[in-house]
């Protein structure tokens, strides 16, 4: 069932927001694991995955592909152990690009929540008829 309330920006924000989510938890379970042997760094990609399936929507001819909307729906996280090993123990944790990454990821999740906020507001102030 198609929710018409809710536009294919607000669907990618969703979606990022559960991404965002995922990323947090899988860097907190790198940096709790820094110093156990054999931990392979988790990784969690949404990006890639989706610009790659937008763009090959986008190279197909009016009419053949399938409409943004199923893309968005469709895209999925990948969640996988990092191959490379920086340390003697095969741990694969480098904790500052953990702690880099933390930040930046917390930043991200503030803006999308902020941005899901102001959706609401507006879509609040519109069926108030403000």
């Amino acid at each position: 069932m198609m929710d018409f309330l809710m536009s294919n920006s607000q669907l990618l924000l969703e979606k990022s927001a559960g991404f965002l989510w995922t990323k947090q938890a899988a860097i907190l379970d790198n940096i709790a694991n820094a110093e156990t042997p054999n931990y392979k760094a988790k990784v969690v990609t949404f990006e890639e995955s989706i610009r790659s399936k937008l763009e090959e929507a986008a190279s197909r001819p009016t009419g053949a592909g399938k409409a943004v909307r199923d893309i968005l729906e469709d895209s999925e996280l990948t969640v996988f152990e990092a191959q490379e090993q920086t340390r003697m123990d095969d741990n694969g944790v480098n904790i500052t690009s953990e702690m880099t990454e933390m930040i930046r990821n917390a930043y991200q999740q503030q803006y999308v929540y902020q941005a899901i906020n102001k959706h609401y507001a507006m879509l609040s102030k519109a069926v108030k008829g403000q």
